[in-house]
C-alpha cells in the first residue's frame, strides 16, 4: 500500500469522527433541554366558598335509658323476654312470685269487710241512741259515746281501705312491666333467683332517637353565636355525626344547650344533638364525633396534592411566566375535605403546580399545563 494515501485519508477519518461526536453531543443536549422542561399541570390558587366543621367528641346516649329493678323481695318466679329484644310499653317482663302478696290482699280485704260490718253496727246503734234519747231515756252523752264508736269504725273502713290499696300495689309489683317500647339490654339473673328490693332485673334504652352530648369552650361558643341565624332564645344548630369506625352517619342531627352555664373548673359548656336512629344502629353508650360548622364563606385552597412538607413547614411550587419553579412557603389553616385553607403567602395572581411535586425541584424549568379547579362548597373536619 502506498504511505502517502495513508496518510492522506487518517485526517478524513479523523474529521468525519469528530462531526460525527459533535453532532451526538447536539442531539443529547436537545434531549436534555426537552427533558428539563417536562409538562406540568398548573392551577391557579383559586378563593372557594367552604363551611368549617369543627370536631368534638360526643358521648351518645339513647332518648331513653332507665333501669329496670325490683320493687318487692323475693323469688324471680318466670322471665318473660331476651336479652336484646324489642319490647313495647306495658308488656310484662318479669314475674316475682305473688303468693305471699296475694294472701295479704284477701287478708285485707277481709279486714275491710270486718271493718265496714262494724261500721254499720255502729251506725244502727247512733240511730237507737238518737230515739232513746229523744223520748229521755238515756242522756246526750250516751248518744256522744255512739257517735264517737262511729267516727272511730268509719276511720278503721278508711284504714282498711288503704291497707287493701297498699296491698293490691304490692302485689301488681310482683308482675314487672316495660315502663316504655324500646329494647331490654342484658339480664343479669335466671329464674329462681332470689332478688332483694332494689336487685337490678335489666335495663331499657329507646333508641329511636339518640342524644349526643359535647363540650364546647367559651371561645368556640361565641364564634357560633356570632353567625346571626344563631343568635334566638331557642338555639339550635345543624351537625352532623362521625361514628366510631369514621362513617359519617346518613342522618342530620340538631344542637342545642344542655346547660345555661359554663363549667367554671373547665371553661366549657355542654350542648347535646339529637339524632333519629330510625334503623336502630346506634346503641346507648356509643361513641362518635360530633361535626359544628363554625364558619362559613370564601377562602383562599390549594389542592393537597399541590403541597408538600419539610421540617414541619408547607411549601408549593410557585410558577413563574418563564416556567422557573419557585419553592414557596405558605402558612395553612385546617383541612376541607381534599383542600388546605389558605391563612398567608398566597395569593389569587399565584399560579401552582397542581400534582407532581415529588419529582420537581427548586429552580427547575416546567412546560406549565392550565387545568382548573371546579367551584364548590367544601367541609372541613378539626379535632378538638
Amino acid at each position: 500500500m502506498d504511505t502517502k494515501s495513508i496518510r492522506v485519508q487518517a485526517p478524513i477519518a479523523l474529521s468525519l469522527l469528530a462531526g460525527f461526536l459533535t453532532g451526538c453531543a447536539v442531539d443529547g443536549g436537545q434531549q436534555g433541554n426537552q427533558q428539563s422542561a417536562p409538562a406540568t399541570p398548573v392551577v391557579k390558587v383559586e378563593s372557594l366558598d367552604t363551611t368549617i366543621y369543627q370536631d368534638y367528641v360526643a358521648n351518645i346516649q339513647a332518648f331513653k335509658n332507665v333501669e329496670i329493678r325490683s320493687r318487692l323481695k323475693g323469688f324471680l318466679e318466670k322471665i318473660y323476654v331476651d336479652e336484646g329484644s324489642e319490647v313495647s310499653q306495658g308488656q310484662p317482663l318479669f314475674k316475682l312470685n305473688d303468693t305471699e302478696y296475694a294472701s295479704e290482699v284477701a287478708r285485707c280485704e277481709a279486714v275491710l269487710e270486718n271493718a265496714i260490718a262494724d261500721g254499720k253496727t255502729t251506725a244502727l246503734e247512733v240511730d237507737r241512741t238518737k230515739l232513746l234519747v229523744a223520748k229521755n231515756i238515756v242522756s246526750e252523752t250516751d248518744l256522744e259515746v255512739a257517735e264517737a264508736r262511729l267516727a272511730a269504725a268509719e276511720s278503721k273502713i278508711k284504714e282498711a281501705k288503704s291497707l287493701l290499696q297498699h296491698a293490691k300495689a304490692q302485689l301488681s309489683y310482683t308482675t314487672v312491666r316495660a315502663p316504655f317500647t324500646g329494647r331490654i339490654d342484658r339480664i343479669p339473673l335466671k329464674e329462681g333467683s332470689l332478688l332483694d328490693e332494689g336487685a337490678l332485673l335489666t335495663s331499657i334504652s329507646d333508641l329511636r332517637q339518640v342524644y349526643a352530648y359535647f363540650d364546647i369552650s367559651e371561645q368556640e361558643y361565641l364564634s357560633i353565636v356570632a353567625n346571626d341565624s344563631a343568635r334566638t332564645v331557642d338555639f339550635s344548630m345543624p351537625v352532623t355525626l362521625t361514628l366510631a369506625n369514621g362513617t359519617i352517619y346518613p342522618h342530620a342531627g340538631t344542637a342545642e344547650f344542655a346547660e345555661n352555664e359554663f363549667e367554671e373548673s373547665t371553661g366549657t359548656i355542654s350542648l347535646r344533638a339529637l339524632f333519629p336512629n330510625p334503623a336502630g344502629l346506634i346503641k346507648h353508650a356509643a361513641s362518635g364525633k360530633v361535626s359544628v360548622p363554625m364558619q362559613r364563606g370564601e377562602n383562599l385552597v390549594v389542592h393537597q396534592k399541590s403541597v408538600f412538607e419539610i421540617q414541619d413547614r408547607t411549601y408549593v411550587y410557585k410558577v413563574k411566566d418563564s416556567g422557573t419553579l419557585v419553592m414557596t412557603p405558605f402558612r395553612a389553616g385546617p383541612r376541607v375535605g381534599h383542600y388546605y385553607l389558605v391563612e398567608d403567602g398566597l395569593s389569587t395572581s399565584d399560579t401552582i403546580v397542581f400534582e407532581g411535586v415529588q419529582n420537581l425541584r427548586d429552580g427547575m424549568t416546567i412546560s406549565p399545563k392550565m387545568t382548573s379547579l371546579a367551584d364548590h362548597t367544601l367541609a372541613a373536619s378539626g379535632t378538638q
